[in-house]
Parts: C-alpha cells; sequence; structure tokens
C-alpha cells in the first residue's frame, strides 16, 4: 500500500522529526510504500511530488496544523496526535488504516477539516484574519470591522484578532486557526506568523481591508500560499513597496516607540504645571516628574525606536543590537535620525550573520545568544561611532537649529507642508512620514511641528462631520451616520474617520481636506503652537501645558475643519441613490 505519511508539530521544530523518524520504519516493516513530508525548523521542507500525490492510497497527518490539505482531495486521510504516533507507532498505524476516512475540503466535518483547503467558489470558508497598523488605533479596528462585515456578508465564518496599542484583542484560540481554510494577515507592521505555520496566508495592508475587504477576503481565498521556501519568496516579491522593506521596518519601530514618546511627552508637560522651571529644584515632585519623563522616557525612545526597526527586519536576534546602536545614536548626538540608520544596519547585519553564517550542529545552538548579538553589536556600533554618528549628528543639530531660529515666512510653509501630506492619504505613506517627522523632533525638544501634524490631521475627519451637518440632503442616510462617527474620530485625532468619504468622492474629498490641513498647519506654526504628546487630539488639552498656546491652537483646528466641512459640502453633488457608504470601493 502507498501511504503518505506528514508530520507537523506546533512549534515547527524536533517533534516533526521525531514523529517522522518512528513513523517510517513501522510503516516500512508492514510492507508499505512510504513518503514522508515533514514540516520542521530543522531541514527545509521537501514538498511531496505530483506522481507520489497520485499513487497514494492513504494519507497520515500527525500533528496540527495539516499542510496544504487540498493536495489531498478525493484521498483516504487519517489525522492523529503526535503523542499517540510517538508512544505506539504500530498501533498509531494501524488504527490510521482502519478509521481514515474519503476527505473532501471544506465539506468533510471537523475531523477532515483541513488547515490548507482551497475554498471552492459560491463556498462558505472559515477565514481568520489579523489586523495591525503602526499606531495601533485606527486602522487596526476599522480594518477588522471591515473584514468581518464583508466576510459574514459573503457567506463565510470569519473571527479577526486586532493587534492594536493595547495589545491582541479578541484573540484568535489554537482550534480556530486550525480549523480555518485560510490566515489573513492585513498588518502594517512586522506581527508573529509563526502560529499560523501550515496555514495557507494572505497578506496585505490595513489600508487594502478597509478600502476593499470584499476584493481581499476573494483574493485571499484563491491567492493565499503555504510560506516556505520559493512559495514564501514569491510571495514577498510580490508585496508592494507599503507591505514589505523600509517602509514596513520603520513603521514597526515607530509604532513600539509611541508609548514612550506619549508617557514621556505627558510627564513633561505636568511638571510644567508647577513652574516651567519648577523642575530644576531637585528633590521636588516637578523634578522627579521631569527626571521620569525627559530623563527616562525620552531617553529610551531612540534605543526602542531602532531595536523594534531591527526586529521587524531580523526578528529577535535583531533587537540587542539595534538597541545598542540606538542608544549610540542618543549619546553621540545623532537623535532619531541617527536611531534609524542604526536600526536599519543592526537588522540587516543580524540577518546576514543568521542566513550566511554555518557553524558545526555542535555549537549552532549558540549563535542566537552568541555570536549574533557579538557580531551585530560590533559592527553597528563601530560603524556608528567611527563612520555614521559624527555627520548625522551634524545633520540633526542644522535640521533643529533651523526649525527653532526659522522666521515666521519658513515656518508657515512648513506647517503648509505637513499640514498637506497629513491630509494627503488619510493614514497611508505620506501622512505617516510627516507624522514620523514630528515624532522624531520630539526627542530634540523641537515641538512646534508636531503641533501642527496633530492639528492638521483631526481636520479631514471633523471637516466631513460638518458636512454632512451643514448640506445633509446632499448625502445619503448611511452618509450621516458616518459623518457624526467622523466627528468624533477627528477630535480624537483619527484622520481615517473621513475614509469611507475620501473612498467613495476622492477628487473632492482629498483636495478640500489637503486645503484646510495646510491652513491648520500654517497657523499653527504662525503663533507657535507647541504640543508634548503626539496623540490624543483635542483630549490632551485636559492635561496643563500639553498644548501651548491653546485658544490659538483650537482656532487653527477650526478654521482648517471649516474649510474643509463648508468646502465640500460646497461643491459635493447631491446622492441620487442611498448607497452605503464606501460601497464603491
Amino acid at each position: 500500500m502507498n501511504v503518505i505519511v506528514l508530520t507537523n508539530c506546533p512549534s515547527g521544530s524536533v517533534t516533526s522529526y521525531l514523529a517522522a523518524q518512528r513513523l517510517e520504519p513501522a510503516a516500512k516493516a508492514k510492507g508499505w510504500q512510504v513518503s514522508v513530508e515533514m514540516h520542521s525548523n530543522l531541514a527545509k521542507v521537501e514538498a511531496l511530488s505530483n506522481d507520489t500525490l497520485a499513487a497514494a492510497e492513504l494519507v497520515i497527518a500527525v500533528g496540527e496544523p495539516l499542510a496544504g490539505a487540498h493536495r489531498f482531495s478525493g484521498k483516504r486521510l487519517y489525522r492523529g496526535q503526535l503523542a499517540d504516533a510517538l508512544g505506539d507507532p504500530d498501533a498509531f498505524l494501524d488504527k490510521a488504516a482502519r478509521d481514515a476516512q474519503v476527505f473532501t475540503p471544506l465539506n468533510d466535518g471537523a475531523e477532515g477539516q483541513s488547515a490548507g483547503a482551497v475554498a471552492e467558489p459560491g463556498s462558505s470558508a472559515r477565514i481568520v484574519a489579523v489586523t495591525a497598523c503602526p499606531t495601533g488605533v485606527a486602522h487596526t479596528f476599522m480594518a477588522a470591522e471591515a473584514l468581518a462585515e464583508a466576510g459574514r456578508a459573503s457567506g463565510h465564518q470569519i473571527r479577526v484578532e486586532t493587534q492594536g496599542s493595547v495589545g491582541a484583542q479578541d484573540q484568535l484560540t489554537s482550534e480556530e486557526i486550525a480549523s480555518a481554510d485560510v490566515v489573513i494577515l492585513a498588518c502594517d507592521i512586522e506581527v508573529d506568523p509563526s502560529r499560523f505555520a501550515g496555514k495557507r496566508i494572505y497578506r496585505t495592508s490595513t489600508g487594502n481591508a478597509l478600502k476593499k475587504s470584499r476584493q481581499t477576503i476573494e483574493a485571499a481565498l484563491q491567492e493565499a500560499s503555504l510560506e516556505s521556501g520559493g512559495e514564501q519568496a514569491k510571495a514577498e516579491s510580490a508585496k508592494s513597496f507599503k507591505e514589505k522593506g523600509v517602509y514596513k521596518h520603520l513603521l514597526t519601530g515607530v509604532s513600539f516607540m509611541l508609548p514612550m514618546v506619549v508617557a514621556g511627552g505627558l510627564l513633561i508637560a505636568l511638571s510644567f504645571v508647577f513652574g516651567i522651571e519648577a523642575f530644576k529644584e531637585e528633590g521636588t515632585l516637578p523634578a522627579a516628574l521631569m527626571e521620569i519623563g525627559g530623563g527616562t522616557a525620552f531617553a529610551l525612545m531612540v534605543p526602542v525606536l531602532a531595536g523594534y526597526i531591527a526586529y521587524s527586519i531580523a526578528d529577535r536576534p535583531g533587537i540587542a543590537p539595534g538597541m545598542i546602536g540606538g542608544m549610540l545614536a542618543s549619546n553621540i548626538g545623532a537623535g532619531f535620525i541617527g536611531g534609524i540608520l542604526a536600526g536599519f544596519l543592526a537588522g540587516y547585519v543580524a540577518k546576514a550573520v543568521t542566513r550566511y553564517v554555518r557553524l558545526p550542529s555542535s555549537v549552532e545552538s549558540l549563535k542566537p545568544i552568541l555570536i549574533i548579538p557579538l557580531v551585530a553589536s560590533l559592527v553597528t556600533g563601530l560603524v556608528m561611532i567611527y563612520v555614521v554618528g559624527e555627520p548625522v549628528a551634524q545633520l540633526l543639530t542644522a535640521l533643529t537649529s533651523f526649525l527653532e531660529s526659522m522666521g515666521s515666512t519658513n515656518a508657515v510653509l512648513l506647517g503648509i507642508l505637513l499640514g498637506a501630506m497629513m491630509c494627503f492619504d488619510l493614514g497611508g505613506p505620506v501622512n505617516k512620514a510627516a507624522y514620523t517627522f514630528g515624532v522624531g523632533l520630539l526627542a530634540s525638544e523641537t515641538y512646534a511641528p508636531m503641533a501642527a501634524i496633530m492639528a492638521a490631521g483631526m481636520v479631514p475627519a471633523i471637516g466631513m462631520g460638518i458636512a454632512t451637518f451643514v448640506a445633509g440632503r446632499k448625502f445619503a442616510d448611511a452618509e450621516r451616520e458616518a459623518g457624526k462617527a467622523s466627528f468624533v474620530l477627528g477630535m480624537c485625532f483619527i484622520s481615517e474617520g473621513a475614509i469611507p468619504f475620501a473612498a467613495k468622492d476622492p477628487l473632492r474629498v482629498i483636495p478640500v481636506s489637503m486645503l484646510g490641513g495646510a491652513i491648520t498647519g500654517a497657523i499653527s506654526m504662525l503663533v507657535g503652537a507647541k504640543l508634548m504628546a503626539p496623540h490624543g487630539g483635542v483630549f490632551v488639552l485636559l492635561i496643563p501645558n500639553a498644548i501651548t498656546p491653546v485658544l490659538w491652537y483650537l482656532l487653527a483646528i477650526v478654521a482648517g475643519s471649516l474649510v474643509t466641512g463648508l468646502g465640500y459640502a460646497a461643491i459635493k453633488r447631491s446622492e441620487v441613490s442611498a448607497m452605503p457608504v464606501g460601497e464603491s470601493s
């Protein structure tokens, strides 16, 4: 009898190898012709040939999840546990031959549900998804909701896990992952995919999941693939710039750095409640607040940024050299620019050592705890000290001096540029580039650009809310409801609240939003507004001295929002039918 044995332990390592070593000789002793496919980190997966698959009379899958199950449609399949296979392989094989059932993807019941079955057109599929954006606030949850609604509307069973700023919510269970037909990773930052080993994975951005949710699900069911060997490389090469490379690594670092920036900035602002210079008196509460916020939280900003850029590139081996490089960047005055360079350098060096340095198997275990940290930290540190550090420090000093000394004309021009960038793509690459620039300058105690950036970022969503209120007859019922939510989201500095309107009418919404954002940014820079924390919207006003001057800052937001809202209300065409928001996307 021709038999296929697949072994795949949850962690993808030693147990897969041991199960294969136990079952193969036991099967041969029974006179069976055995072909083994082992999924393990110890060796590259050698996929079974088409001839082997065609000749198989029995398929025995050991462990979870079952990899590429669609290949075995119509074959007798038995799924068993690793413990049973390791304990008594002869009895395990006898039970497999006796109890195997013909496998049919999607419709074969719980025992036959596959980890890799391809959904047939018109059929109901089990889908699990993860959404994650850099700030973990807006795109994360809006994309999750859009995917869930689109999945249910298409008749699929779908569960979505969000990895936002407060950590993972609605976490997927191992049972849900094991029974899923496809995994959708709608993530703009790096997330750990190891628990989806052996599953068909489709990767996209939160923006696509939000704006084109139904198309995303359809593409996932048809194009998702197992991420191993050549298939993974092929999938990686097909990604857009936003979904891989420099952009994603940078945003991963920024997402981990943000809590440091927010906490540090607000603590510094609290110290100013007692007087702008009260922190200079040692032993006082203001001095303690400044030490926690400025002396500690802000000191960790650049190392954390660099460390998690490196982590995104090289996984855990990149964290230590990345943080060391980031701390060096801080110490030599290279600031956030030096931290970014250190993160990329450390990450790629660590990745190169992991991939190309081959050691005897007896000392291979020392690589992640000795070789990689030593080599990557040494190379990163020497380059930062002797090559990169000084020029970058001079560049950052020049940039900081320019921003601090620029006249009102230059300040207004910078505010116009940053404000327009924040409103151009509502959370996309241009928006995030402006936001990252402002966050980075906080480490250099340059607070004006961040104020203009946050103010302008509130304008599109608030403006859409104003438009639906002023010209309600031009909007469908669904749009008026979306306008209420958009207004609240805008107050929270979540510009993504305007996305449903921009997706439906981009040629009007985006230009009028950019105009309002540019006006807000210009006014903010002109009045010298300063912001200590890079998030929170108008609610940061509740913390004394977090924003100064308060009244002029509010005026900037109101002015830009009115220009956007009233402008869009004037140029929008009346609705012919009450089509749900975003349906055309």
